[in-house]
């Protein structure tokens, strides 16, 4: 009776996923584990007899190693990864458990990659960042930098969500941390870094064209790990991520906060009280966000990913494009799907290699894709997501939009 253990299995990411490993693949039993017990009772109850619910600190190694202990796999969506992703990973090592996550977060990628060789020792797997960006897009680029193109120079992947139920405290915090770290892109074949308020990252801010979101939608950078992970397994001169949250008014209010300096976790001696500015701000984001949306009429949440690899088909110009689109599903489904998918994977021995591996790393593009028909026939009727849609952009810039050849 395998069971998976889904680490912040209430929030807006792992609730999704909790349901979504409950409707399909290997697991008879799935334990949403979350230190808000009233909601991970909730979240179990809604999905049924499959489902229980357990409390869990992520910051106590002891009650991790308590909660996952005899899973077959544990999937990690507690956040923000880089405060909790490394002793997330070291408790689940401890009890020998293979290993998923979603860590989006740079600095917390290449702590958790630095325990590689421990890992593999151990003759474990652990995938980490398989959720949307990172996750899907590693996977796309990998797909047609195999199958698709001869050569590929360049990876861009752009991306925009918002108008979901909730946002959460740690979603906003790995936000700010995002805006105020070096941000690492790969260009003409190294890595380099940029400050989202410098001129370099102010050079790399553009506009793209989101299926289901809008034309020229304004896109910023973002330290996500694909930029480091992907052009070590793949020869590449670009690896780019440029995205947003939407709506537009929201993610400038946040640049505003973060701009001010409002990420410190130093406290301020405010009257009579001392106030953290980043505790301030996360509530005053969280208020305002809910205002922003209604005063905007944002209606229900959406989102989209890009993934544009280019290079050379045949010895002439090529590019493909890979969209995944919703109008009434955001970051919970985007993150939350794939990253059931890939514990799914792991679980049916899709995955072999040992130690600690980015997405690209560990599935193969071809076992991904060919489990998505499985995933939507159980959300038949629940959305408007349709699967990947691909373009081929041939020499002379004609778009076509083409199956996706699995």
């Amino acid at each position: 009776m395998p069971t998976i253990t889904v680490l912040g299995g209430a929030g807006a990411v792992g609730r999704v996923a909790a349901r979504t490993l409950a409707l399909t693949g290997p697991f008879d039993h799935v334990v949403v584990a979350d230190v808000d017990l009233p909601s991970a009772k909730a979240v179990a109850a809604e999905i049924g007899a499959k489902a229980s619910a357990a409390f869990v600190d992520a910051g106590s190694v002891a009650d991790v190693r308590a909660v996952v202990r005899g899973s077959a796999v544990v999937l990690n969506c507690t956040g923000p990864f880089y405060r909790f992703a490394v002793p997330v990973l070291e408790a689940v090592l401890a009890e020998k458990i293979p290993y998923v996550d979603v860590c989006d977060d740079v600095d917390a990628t290449l702590a958790l990659l630095d325990l590689h060789e421990k890992v593999k020792a151990a003759g474990l797997t652990a995938v980490i960042g398989m959720g949307n960006s990172p996750g899907v897009t590693n996977l796309l680029g990998r797909f047609a930098y195999e199958q698709l193109l001869d050569e590929t120079h360049a990876i861009d992947i752009y991306h925009a969500h918002g108008g979901e139920a909730f946002e959460g405290a740690g979603v906003i915090a790995h936000r700010l941390h995002g805006m105020g770290m070096d941000i690492p892109m790969f260009l003409e074949g190294k890595l380099q870094y940029v400050r989202f308020f410098e001129p370099g990252g102010v050079a790399l801010r553009t506009t793209v064209n989101l299926p289901k979101i809008g034309a020229a939608v304004p896109v910023y950078p973002y330290p996500h790990p694909e930029q480091i992970t992907m052009p070590r397994h793949l020869k590449v001169r670009q690896v780019t991520n440029r995205g947003t949250v939407l709506p537009d008014e929201y993610f400038a209010l946040t640049t505003e906060v973060a701009h001010l300096g409002l990420t410190s976790q130093q406290p301020l001696h405010v009257g009579t009280a001392d106030v953290v500015p980043r505790d301030f701000a996360i509530a005053f984001l969280l208020k305002r966000r809910d205002e922003i949306l209604a005063e905007t009429s944002f209606g229900t949440q959406r989102g989209c990913m890009l993934v544009e690899a280019r290079g050379l088909r045949h010895g002439k110009p090529r590019a493909y494009r890979f969209s995944m689109a919703s109008t009434d599903q955001a970051l919970g489904e985007g993150t939350g799907i794939p990253a059931a998918m890939g514990a799914m994977l792991l679980q049916q021995g899709a995955v072999t290699e040992k130690g600690v591996l980015p997405p690209e790393a560990a599935i193969n593009p071809v076992d991904f894709l060919a489990l998505v028909p499985e995933v939507l026939a159980t959300r038949a009727g629940k959305g408007s997501f349709q699967g990947v849609v691909v373009e081929k952009v041939d020499e002379l810039g004609q778009v076509e939009i083409v199956p996706l050849p699995v």
